[in-house]
């Protein structure tokens, strides 16, 4: 009989894809499926994008691209973070991968092993804890707290960090709980992590480009005193509407580049050409798109707020940012991943437990808010009618 090694048995999932693939049953035999799980926009990609995507394949962009990315991608990736966050940053240190995750999965493998801790938002994007556990090091939770505005505490994040601590993941905009961390909050945690030179420091900020209500957000990027173990991770998949066509990238320090242009060239060989042309011109070309998406976003975020407030026993804070709601649901009766199954089989409406996020997500359900505007006020009115004639599970 063929085994494989344990370290699969303690690899684990997204489940905001089983759920997507659980409502696609649902639809397919008949049931009218509003999914407000899966952290998709609900836009196309902007026509110049894709546009340009066709263009590069006409253009003869069939083949292999270096491992790191073609030079024209990386240096509009340098021109963006210089014109967003004001920060020089060479093409040098630039890396094109097939996603966001390929960063996590890379940095995790670099810092991860038995004996290792690896400090991560909880709750937080569940491949963090996934990848930690694979790599057989000890994933240590970060809390990330409701009564904080789900924004994470420089005090309490520094206090969990030992002589055994190789990586923190930092994650803000934040998912699940579209918190954002203010600027005097990351200046004490970059302050306070010079008594600990040896750990490394993996930013996600994929939702950068989406805060509201004048919220800036503040790359790690920015802090020079941190920039030799910074590793920053970024896309298009969110900011563009681009899921589809993976494509992510990431600024190493000098140290860890090599490695992770080996990694690359062990696990993907390179990201698709055609695909790098778009971003380009995803990079290079009018911003408009983004601001309008954004604002998009923002007014349901305002349907969605108003909407969960007055459902029974449903309170939610507003987000700052990225396009998700994490309201509390504790006082409803039920527990929380019961309620998001509930919902979906009984009320046709797709949500993400708050457990699948951590174990601090007890008590909270996931929405996401890249969905329209009409399905969203549809999907609130379910999740009244249901609590109101199911509650306390």
């Amino acid at each position: 009989m063929i085994t494989i090694v344990p370290a699969f048995g303690r690899i684990g999932e997204e489940n905001a894809f089983a759920v997507l693939a659980r409502a696609g049953q649902l639809a397919a035999e008949g049931r009218d499926i509003i999914n407000l799980g899966i952290g998709q926009p609900d836009m196309p990609t902007p026509a110049h994008i894709v546009e340009a995507g066709i263009r590069a394949l006409r253009d003869g962009h069939h083949g292999y691209t270096p491992a790191v990315g073609i030079l024209p991608l990386r240096e509009a990736v340098s021109r963006d973070l210089h014109r967003r966050h004001g920060v020089e940053v060479s093409p040098d240190s630039v890396m094109i991968v097939p996603g966001g995750k390929v960063t996590m999965f890379m940095a995790i493998l670099m810092f991860g092993e038995p004996g290792a801790e690896i400090l991560y938002p909880d709750p937080g994007f569940p491949i963090y804890r996934s990848m930690i556990e694979f790599t057989g090091a000890t994933p240590v939770p970060v809390p990330i707290r409701e009564a904080n505005g789900f924004a994470f505490s420089a005090q309490e994040t520094l206090s969990l960090i030992t002589e055994r601590t190789r990586l923190l993941i930092l994650n803000s905009p934040a998912n699940p709980t579209g918190g954002v961390t203010p600027k005097a909050e990351i200046d004490a945690l970059v302050a306070g992590l010079a008594a600990h030179p040896d750990v490394a420091i993996l930013s996600d900020e994929i939702y950068g480009t989406m805060t509201y209500d004048g919220e800036a957000h503040h790359s790690l990027l920015r802090y020079p005193e941190i920039r030799d173990r910074l590793i920053y991770l970024d896309g298009a998949s969110k900011t563009y509407a681009m899921t589809g066509w993976r494509l992510g990238w990431s600024v190493w320090p000098k140290p860890l580049y090599d490695a992770a242009r080996k990694l690359a060239v062990n696990a993907h060989s390179c990201v698709n050409a055609a695909t790098q042309w778009a971003g380009v011109a995803a990079l290079d070309g009018s911003q408009d798109c983004v601001a309008e998406m954004v604002a998009e976003f923002d007014r349901r975020r305002a349907l969605v707020v108003e909407g969960l407030n007055a459902l029974p026993n449903v309170s939610c804070i507003t987000p700052k940012g990225a396009f998700y709601a994490f309201p509390n649901v504790g006082k409803t009766g039920w527990k929380a991943k019961a309620l998001a199954s509930a919902l979906l089989e009984e009320a046709g409406v797709a949500t993400i437990g708050g457990p699948d996020f951590g174990v601090h997500g007890e008590g909270y359900i996931r929405l996401s808010y890249a969905n329209s505007s009409e399905n969203i006020l549809r999907a609130l009115e379910r999740m009244g009618s249901f609590l109101s004639e199911r509650a306390g599970g």
